[in-house]
């Protein structure tokens, strides 16, 4: 079959390779007439440049023949000048010579005429001869230009045709070495073709005979141990648990989670509508709060009030629904139980527009009868009034084809499972009405907001009103558009899937059926579960990648290791500093009190020394104080409450040391000394104690920032080779699907082409058994 395609292909270009070649024939003598036309016209012009010469010359001969009769006239007219001057001497010889020049005069004037006219008819023939040279040379250039554009345009066809036939000619060559490559490889692919086929014929052989056994086993089995077939029946088909489609569960629930936001965003849309128009009525066309409004107005507010009470429950009941698809259940429209409860509240919200309808027409022609109301206006009004018909024409078709979705989970024989895709395909329908009508309701209500802002008595209250109810009927409209394109996107989605039931049945008989159904799932999942060994102890996955993490990420906290240490000891270098300034000030301070104790002692006596060394205690334990408080501020605090904490001991125990009036005033000084001494050193300890935790709580967050650093390039790397994987999937899905194909194909061909041996095969032993039965 190949070769014969092949043999075909090549008949065909080689057709077309005869047919150009005329072609290039045809157009070659073409141009070859076209070169003689132009060798022609070229001779032409030559001869009729030799002709424009001879004229040119007879042109120059007559001019200086003209210059010369010119010439000669002028002297014949100064002799008679001469003659004239003369005549008066003599007359006799004036008469005499006044005739012979009269006779000479009348002479040379006729000859002179003649040759006046010859030269005006030779300037005549020469302007005409040089015209008619003029336009025929005009006429011989463009013919010339033109069979030179048509001979270039001629060869250049011819070039691109002969390079056309060159590359022809090559591909040709090319595709026919390729072809008889590709003969000889499938020639040879047929002879391994052959060779599988008989092991495969072999192969079929055994298989066919282990099953025949096999299936002998199991129908024994099967007669003996199963009591009876439940696949048979419906009614006992019905309970048997389908196969969980955990993937199509997922993608529902991921559905109704997407149906759930758009409901809430119609909901939220349709709450704010109705209380806007509410608003609405109780300010035009008249106003609530400087007059009284119609009784058809009030009752029609009264019941636009009421709107939560019939549009929230839209939403419960679509989360209900959404609640109940899970990863564990089957979800059809058998068990879909709690749409029964969304199409009662779809119910009786247009039991609600149902009642509101006549109120709000009552309400749009009473609008109309107004005097503010004019023609356009008047007009918008009568558009609207049409437009609600019709949103509350679209809510009943809703609530008719969604009620019937509900029927399979109540009433199974109210909707048979064939006009599923029909009762589908009319809700997207009637959805797309809908955003239709909802369209034309925001076109006519923005032209209504615009004139009604022209009305004489319009007020900032009712602009902003309309506003936000033009705001809401976009919103219904946004809404409404998204819940339509998402119906009609996935809508094969729906059609195909919420209708399976189990292997071999036609449907579920009822809803107690669906539900012995779920119980039995629940009941096969416990006892898989019940079935799972306990695996062996290991390392969980994510200590492992932590553990990984903190290897990488060793190196770098190695670095912030050595950068503490560095810190450390600086801050060390610093504190033995301050260390040595403050040993060198409390030394100064015991030669201060040495020196103000000998002065004391020098100077009072007895009880006098006594009071005056008491009263000289509290200025010093003031004046150690705000040294105390001076140095507190210049060191760094660390933390404020350990340092408060210090303060308040400290008071308490210098108040206590006041009040225990010891006698010796140098054990006072050193008790205090000693007592100040050790919450120094308290403190430092807890700065010292404080500095470490900061350090390390610096290095722990340093690790953790980079850990994180690691784990965003990982998980980027991941998702690369996550795409990647995805990628790759689908090219070795396709390469399969293309390869099982390619492969079928060449099964086909060579079952066919056995079975066209096996007819030549029986002809040749027909052909045989006639010979030995001829040879008898």
């Amino acid at each position: 079959a190949a070769a014969a395609e092949l043999q075909g292909k090549y008949q065909k270009l080689a057709q077309e390779y005869s047919k150009l070649r005329a072609q290039n024939q045809v157009l070659k003598k073409g141009v070859v007439d076209e070169q003689a036309n132009s060798a022609s016209l070229k001779e032409q012009l030559k001869m009729k440049d030799q002709s424009l010469r001879k004229l040119q010359q007879e042109m120059d001969s007559l001019t200086f023949r003209n210059q010369q009769l010119a010439k000669r006239v002028e002297l014949l007219q100064d002799e008679l000048a001469l003659s004239e001057s003369r005549g008066k001497k003599n007359k006799k010889s004036a008469e005499s010579s006044s005739h012979l020049s009269q006779e000479q005069k009348s002479v040379f004037s006729e000859d002179l005429q003649k040759k006046i006219e010859e030269n005006e008819r030779l300037h005549i023939l020469f302007f005409e001869a040089d015209e008619q040279h003029k336009r025929l040379e005009a006429e011989l250039r463009t013919k010339l230009e033109v069979l030179e554009t048509d001979a270039a345009q001629h060869q250049a066809v011819v070039d691109s045709l002969t390079r056309k036939y060159t590359d022809t000619i090559e591909k040709l060559q090319n595709d026919k070495a390729k072809l008889e490559i590709k003969s000889q490889t499938l020639e040879r692919e047929a002879k391994d073709c052959r060779h599988r086929t008989e092991e495969c014929q072999q192969q079929l052989k055994n298989l066919q005979a282990a099953l025949g056994s096999r299936l002998e086993e199991s129908l024994c089995i099967i007669n003996e141990k199963v009591p009876f077939n439940d696949t048979r029946s419906n009614r006992y088909n019905a309970l048997n648990v389908p196969l969980h489609n955990r993937r199509y569960q997922l993608k529902l629930r991921d559905l109704a989670g997407q149906a759930l936001a758009f409901v809430q965003e119609l909901v939220t849309a349709l709450l704010n509508f109705h209380t806007y128009t509410e608003q609405k009525v109780q300010i035009f066309p008249i106003d609530s709060a400087t007059d009284t409004i119609s009784p058809l107005n009030q009752k029609f507010s009264q019941y636009l009030h009421e709107n939560a009470s019939y549009v929230r429950p839209l939403e419960e009941g679509m989360l209900h629904l959404f609640e109940s698809i899970t990863e564990d259940t089957v979800t059809v429209l058998e068990t879909a139980v709690k749409l029964k409860a969304f199409s009662e509240h779809l119910a009786s919200y247009l039991c609600f527009l149902r009642k509101i309808l006549p109120y709000q027409l009552k309400s749009l022609e009473e609008e109309c009868e107004s005097s503010l109301c004019t023609a356009a206006l008047r007009a918008r009004n009568m558009e609207l009034h049409r437009d609600m018909k019709r949103l509350t024409a679209v809510f009943e078709k809703l609530h008719t084809y969604v009620s019937l979705l509900a029927l399979p989970s109540s009433n199974p024989e109210g909707l048979l499972r064939t006009n599923y895709n029909l009762v589908f395909t009319n809700i997207a329908a009637s959805l797309h009405g809908f955003h239709d009508v909802l369209k034309d309701i925001s076109k006519h209500y923005s032209q209504k907001a615009t004139l009604e802002q022209d009305v004489p008595t319009a007020t900032q209250k009712l602009i902003t009103t309309n506003d936000c109810i033009l705001s809401s009927v976009v919103a219904l409209t946004n809404g409404v558009g998204k819940i339509a394109s998402f119906f009609s996107n996935n809508l094969d989605h729906f059609t195909s899937s919420l209708s399976y039931g189990p292997k071999g049945g036609t449907e579920f008989i009822s809803p107690l059926s669906a539900e012995c159904m779920l119980q039995y799932k629940k009941k096969a999942v416990a006892y898989v579960k019940s079935l799972k060994k306990p695996c062996a102890d290991s390392v969980p996955y994510e200590e492992a990648l932590a553990n990984r993490r903190v290897l990488l990420s060793s190196t770098e906290s190695r670095e912030g290791l050595a950068q503490q240490v560095q810190q450390s000891l600086e801050k060390i270098t610093k504190l033995e500093q301050e260390k040595e300034h403050w040993m060198l000030e409390a030394q100064l301070a015991k030669i201060k009190l040495e020196k103000e104790n000998q002065k004391l002692k020098n100077s009072l006596s007895g009880q006098l020394t006594e009071t005056i060394q008491e009263r000289s205690v509290l200025p010093d334990v003031a004046e150690q104080k705000k040294e105390t408080t001076e140095k507190s501020l210049r060191e760094p605090i660390k933390s404020t409450s350990l340092v408060m904490c210090s303060l308040l001991n400290i008071n308490t125990c210098l108040f206590k040391f006041l009040l225990c009036q010891a006698p010796d005033v140098e054990s006072r000084e050193d008790l205090i000394k000693n007592h100040y001494m050790a919450r120094i050193a308290e403190l430092t300890s807890h700065l010292q104690l404080a500095d470490s935790k900061s350090v390390h709580f610096h290095a722990e967050c340093r690790a953790l920032a980079k850990r994180l650093s690691l784990a965003e390039k990982s998980k980027e790397s991941l998702m690369e080779e996550l795409k990647l994987a995805s990628q790759n999937i689908g090219r070795l899905q396709a390469s399969k699907m293309l390869y099982n194909r390619s492969y079928e194909d060449q099964l086909s061909m060579m079952s066919d082409h056995l079975c066209s041996m096996n007819e030549t095969l029986t002809k040749q032993r027909e052909e045989i058994d006639t010979l030995k039965m001829t040879g008898k």
